[in-house]
């Protein structure tokens, strides 16, 4: 009887795990637009240090790269094929239509964050490193986003 209990709260476990894994993949558009507002978030915490409109923080500095990191890594599974419209989504079709170019982008992306979070260690250096971590951005977004007229 113990092993039918046991069987039981562990079937239930993993059809509960399993639920949870379809449910949390079911809107990759707005899950993309959730870590794109997070990159904004540190580029906003970064870009007003350069700007002179806060302070310098190593820690702040460090976890913003940390950010970009984790996104470039999540964001390419982000966009399956029925991703393409819908949730008010910007992300161009030349996505699809070029999607190992884009993926090489968030690749290109990560690294250049994780080469920042190493390199940066006051003002200046954080002014160099953000500098190339922003080309990303522009880059990608010049060529896979739709702009919102």
């Amino acid at each position: 009887m113990k092993f039918a209990k046991a069987f039981a709260v562990a079937a239930l476990a993993v059809a509960t795990f399993g639920a949870t894994a379809v449910v949390a993949q079911q809107d990759p558009i707005a899950d993309r637009k959730a870590l794109m507002k997070s990159t904004g978030k540190s580029m906003g915490a970064v870009g007003n240090m350069v700007k002179g409109k806060a302070p310098f923080d190593l820690a702040t500095a460090k976890e913003s790269f940390a950010t970009f990191q984790d996104v470039a890594a999540k964001m390419p599974a982000l966009f399956p094929p029925d991703s393409k419209t819908g949730g008010e989504t910007t992300a161009a079709p030349k996505i699809w239509e070029s999607m190992d170019d884009f993926k090489a982008k968030f690749v290109k992306f990560a690294a250049d964050a994780k080469a920042a979070e190493a390199s940066v260690t006051d003002l200046d250096s954080l002014k160099a490193a953000l500098g190339m971590v922003g080309k990303n951005c522009g880059g990608c977004h010049e060529t896979y986003r739709v702009k919102k007229s």
